[in-house]
Formats: C-alpha cells, structure tokens, sequence
C-alpha cells in the first residue's frame, strides 16, 4: 500500500533593495541552514521570504510588487506561505497588513528571532560570522555597523534601521576569519555610515583601527570601503589606506550636493567650502584614490543657481566614479515638511545631464588607462569575456574589466594581471599578462 509523503520544504529568500539587504539575507539563511532547513536564493521554494527595501519611491514600487507577485503565486497555489521582511515591513507594516493580507506574517529590521520561529528554526546567539554568501565566492559584503545617527533631511533610513550601532572589532574579525576560510578575499565594508565607527561603543571613532585588524586576517587580500560620511571623516583611515596594501585606493563617499544653502537644508553638517577642503586632503594625501559619490538632484529648493553649481562642481572634481539620483518625497522624514516644489520631468532632466558630465569624464579618465596594467580580481564569466575589476572598482556598480574567454583561460575567483587594450566609458577591455 502507498502511502503519502509530506513535502519536504524549501524556503526561497527573494532580496530587494542595497548591500545592507543582501547581509540581513545571508544571515538569515545561515541561521535557517543550522536549523537543518532547506533554503535558496531567489530560486524556487515553497515557502518565500521577501526582504524588502523601503528607501525611495522605486524602491518601494518593485518591493510592493514583488510581495503582490507571490502572494498571487499562493492563491494560485504556487508556493505555500509568503513571509516579509525587512524595510518596507519595518517601516509600513500596519498599512502593508491591512493592504495585502494575504502574506503570512509582516517582520521589521529588527525581528529576526521571530522570522525564525515562524519558519521553525532557532536563532543561535553562537553564530557569528555564520552565513550564506550569496555573492561570488570571491568577495562578500561585511557590514560593520547597523543604523544611523545623522540627520540628513531627505533620509528614512533611520526610521527603519534606528541608531547607529557598531558591531564589536573582535566579532567582526571572527566574521572575516570564517569568511576567508571559505575562499573569500575580498571585504567590502558596509553600513549606513562607516566614519561614525566606534563612537557607540570605544567612545571615538575606530574604522582605521578595524581596518587595521582585518588586515591582518590571512586569506583577505582587499579591503574596500563603502558608505563613508563627509561630516567628521576620521582621517587616520587615509593612512591606513597609504600604508596597508590591502585596503583598497577606493572609498565612497555619497556627497548628496554641493550648494551650501542645499547642504543646509539637507542637514549635511557641511559647506561648499568644508566639502572641498575634504576633497583636497583626499588628493593630496592618497592622490591614487579613486572617489565614489552619490548625488541628489531636485531636492525641494533647489534653483537653478543650485543645480549649475553643482554641474560646475561634477565638472571640476572629475570624480572617478558617481551615481546621481532624482529626489523622492518621503514621509515622516525633515525634508516632508518642504514643499516638492521641483517638477518631476525637470528632476529627471537635472539627473541625465549630471550623467551625460560623468559619463564624458569616466571616459576620458578610461582612455588613460590604456596600454597600462592593472591587478584584476576575476568576477565571472558572462557570455563570451570573462569579468574583473581592478581595486579601483567595486561590484555592480563601478567599471568592469572584460577580458575574451575565447583567447584566455582564467579561474573565477583569481587575480590576474591584466593590460588594458580598450576602452569605453564604463568598460575597459585587457589581456592578461600573467596568472597567479
């Protein structure tokens, strides 16, 4: 006589949003994995959890979307249960229940215990460091701290991470430790706010200490730094950064603007003046850094004035790599109380014309990297090229280094010194010179 087997489950973790995100994931799934459960990344499973990002309009568009799209899945009797998590849980969740009923349970930024317990697993204080990497093997995204304690006006990010909370040195130089012994060599330090490092917990700021430390942990051969504030930037990190050879000449450092009165009424802490003060010691003392910033364009206020000084400004600093969105009115933050008074179109407008200026420059700084070589870590491989970086350049967001798979055999997840051959504005094309 048969008799019926009960489905075995599998539970698919879906990640929306920043780097911060993919973290919460890869932790989430390592806890699930110690419980003995079955889990995947975006791929099939009867049991979902979408990680939500919150920040800004789009953002919360695709999550919403994503969390409709399953939820039909479940009527339809696709997947079983629909669990979410994450900003846009944390930050909407009375409207969200109320909205779409039809999801299982609503978890805020905070609840990981209880997304455990509704997926049956425990959540096991031991497990520092413990998680899935869902990135290439080569690299992982290593958050040193949760929240933030800035006031910028247009944020919401501290409604839905609260304050900023560094996490001891000695349980990230654990984290690190396991990391590199599962064949990562690449850290990429994130959090909301990096410079603010330490002052929670040693009562002054120790990212240069942090580095330090890592540096020292066998395996790891780069150390990249994301998500740096202006205001109070600890500058014993630049000699760190000339001095170790591990961390990377490259840091981001989102800028947001540059017209003081804009600066002002963001809550920036900073001036045209003091940014460029900034900028300078940056040049002068690292001066093979490459600057990573972020730009907002129609913040309310922003005249026209604003916007050519900012245009002047992209255009003098040649930063070696920027990103420039549009500005989205969020609830609850300072900025909600100001008019939106930049239309929509003209927003957009103000955003290509930032990237058209970039995009020039990225081009021009490209052409000066042919014939020269460069340390390439490789990536992957897609389609015909294999691809890399150099250290100047982090993942998903920064140039790419292609490299024809037909003519060159080389090992995802090693380092290559590579001659540039071409160039485009956001793609360099090498050959390899040798392997190691």
């Amino acid at each position: 006589m048969r008799t019926k087997t009960r489905k075995k489950n599998k539970i698919n973790v879906i990640t929306l949003g920043c780097s911060k995100n993919v973290y919460d994931s890869e932790v989430l799934m390592g806890q699930l994995k110690a419980s003995g459960k079955d889990v995947v990344h975006e791929e099939e499973g009867n049991i979902v959890v979408i990680n939500t990002c919150g920040f800004i309009d789009n953002a919360k568009e695709e999550s919403v979307n994503t969390i409709l799209d399953f939820v039909e899945r479940k009527q339809n009797g696709e997947v079983d249960q629909v669990f979410v998590s994450g900003c846009l849980s944390e930050r909407y969740k009375p409207d969200l229940q109320n909205e779409i009923p039809d999801v299982d349970q609503y978890f805020g930024t905070t609840e990981l215990p209880s997304l455990l317990k509704a997926l049956g697993a425990d959540y096991k204080h031991e497990l520092i460091g413990e998680r899935v990497t869902t990135t290439p093997k080569n690299y992982a995204y290593f958050k040193i701290a949760e929240g933030c304690d800035r006031p910028c006006s247009f944020c919401a990010i501290p409604l839905m991470r609260g304050g900023h909370k560094s996490t001891p040195i000695e349980d990230l130089i654990t984290e690190a430790e396991k990391l590199a012994a599962k064949g990562v060599k690449e850290l990429i330090l994130i959090a909301q706010d990096l410079t603010y490092y330490g002052l929670d917990l040693y009562k002054e700021r120790r990212l240069a200490e942090l580095l330090r430390e890592l540096a020292k942990v066998e395996g790891i051969e780069w150390i990249r730094m994301h998500y740096a504030f202006p205001t109070g930037f600890p500058l014993d990190v630049l000699d760190v950064m000339k001095n170790e050879p591990k961390v990377c000449f490259y840091l981001d450092i989102p800028l947001q603007h540059i017209s003081t009165p804009v600066l002002k009424s963001m809550r920036r802490g900073t001036t045209f003046e003091k940014t460029n003060a900034l900028l300078e010691k940056f040049r002068t003392l690292v001066p093979e850094m490459a600057i990573r910033t972020t730009l907002i364009v129609g913040y309310p206020g922003e005249t026209e004035e604003d916007f050519e000084i900012l245009k002047q400004w992209v255009k003098d600093q040649r930063f070696e790599r920027m990103g420039c969105f549009t500005y989205s009115h969020e609830e609850d933050t300072h900025a909600y109380k100001l008019e939106d008074d930049v239309p929509a179109d003209v927003k957009q407008e103000r955003a290509n014309e930032i990237m058209e200026i970039q995009s020039q420059i990225s081009w021009e700084l490209n052409q000066q990297k042919i014939g020269k070589e460069f340390k390439v870590m490789i990536d992957r491989k897609r389609g015909n090229h294999f691809v890399g970086r150099t250290e100047f350049d982090s993942p998903d967001v920064d140039n790419e280094v292609l490299i024809d798979a037909e003519k060159h055999y080389l090992s995802v997840g090693s380092f290559v010194n590579v001659k540039i051959t071409e160039a485009e504005d956001f793609d360099l094309f090498g050959v390899p010179v040798d392997e190691k």
